[in-house]
């Protein structure tokens, strides 16, 4: 488990290093080699990626600016790069120093702090720097920036409950696939597992939408309601949430499986594996399946799974468990 609030000189060498990759990844003269170095530093830490993106976000907007005419003569046979476009990034790589820094924050491009905080085998409380309070479900990791014009979190993977600390002119946006949360101070849960989000609302309101680009189409949510979506969907899949919804038993330390098909039950289950475990076919996938269990001792639970189902387990090539149903088992001679 690490929490870890950034210094400033961490915060600028970050800073740097982003725009220092931004500008050589847009340059025709970046080499393989280079983009390899670029791809070890990105995932060597969430907060590299998480700054890269807002550099650029600021490339993007360079986009924008009025042509230089002065540029220097560059090469025939290369493309021309704008001039505005590297005038900014220059002045992106020099952010360190407070003029600049000031400005990235005033136009709301730069956050001026950062929080990464991971979950390992034990639920944990944690405190973001606005004041909001989360609680972060086995095997969690997210990401806490705080800008000029709205609070944001990355959730990296995992499961979260938030408690967000109110303030509409900062709204508190959580990132989870390829959608977002956004509200200004509620409760609620964001459960993520491979490309499938749900979010379930307590108290409050939020705004859920399933593709960041498309922020226009986001549904909202009264108390009493989930969001679901996955990778691809235009719109979350909204219902009320069932009566007996055992969705938050993990701040007990429980997996509730309510009579769910496997199909259901396995991303649940899978979600604290390190290797998920597989369905052989759709006829397998319709077994049901309950209990109670604890979530520190899920990985038992899958050997366990023939004594109570009519099933067997194999491995696939990839190494990972497959669940096969017993009128599906190959016969012999």
């Amino acid at each position: 488990m690490t929490e870890h609030t950034l210094s400033e000189a961490e915060y600028d060498a970050i800073t740097n290093a982003a725009a220092h990759w931004c500008m050589r990844l847009h340059a025709v003269d970046c080499t393989d080699a280079e983009r390899q170095a670029f791809k070890q530093w990105h995932d060597a830490d969430p907060l590299h990626a998480f700054e890269y993106e807002a550099m650029l976000e600021i490339w993007a907007v360079a986009d924008h600016l009025p042509r230089v005419e002065s540029a220097p003569a560059v090469p025939a046979r290369r493309p021309r790069l704008r001039w505005s476009r590297l005038a900014v990034a220059a002045a992106v790589f020099v952010v360190g120093m407070p003029l600049a820094a000031y400005t990235g924050w005033n136009l709301g491009w730069i956050a001026n702090s950062y929080q990464r905080f991971e979950a390992g085998t034990n639920v944990r409380h944690v405190t973001l720097g606005d004041g909001s309070e989360v609680e972060l479900n086995l095997g969690s990791e997210l990401v806490f920036a705080n800008y000029k014009n709205e609070r944001r979190v990355t959730l990296k993977k995992g499961e979260a409950f938030f408690d967000v600390s109110h303030d509409k002119q900062h709204p508190f946006v959580v990132r989870a696939g390829q959608g977002q949360v956004r509200v200004t101070g509620t409760r609620f849960n964001v459960w993520m597992y491979q490309d499938q989000v749900r979010v379930t609302l307590l108290e409050g309101s939020v705004r859920v939408t399933s593709n960041q680009a498309l922020t226009r189409n986001g549904l909202s949510l009264s108390p009493g309601m989930q969001a679901s979506y996955k990778a691809g969907d235009h719109q979350p899949q909204v219902r009320e949430t069932p009566p007996n919804d055992s969705s938050l038993a993990w701040r007990n330390g429980k997996l509730v499986l309510d009579n769910l098909a496997l199909s259901d039950a396995l991303p649940l289950i899978n979600r604290y594996l390190d290797r998920p475990v597989m369905l052989a076919d759709n006829s397998t996938g319709g077994l049901r399946i309950g209990g109670v269990y604890n979530i520190s001792e899920v990985q038992n639970l899958v050997p366990s799974l023939p004594k109570v189902l009519p099933v067997y387990l194999t491995q696939n090539k990839d190494g990972n468990p497959v669940l096969n149903s017993i009128g599906q088992r190959p016969t012999t001679h």
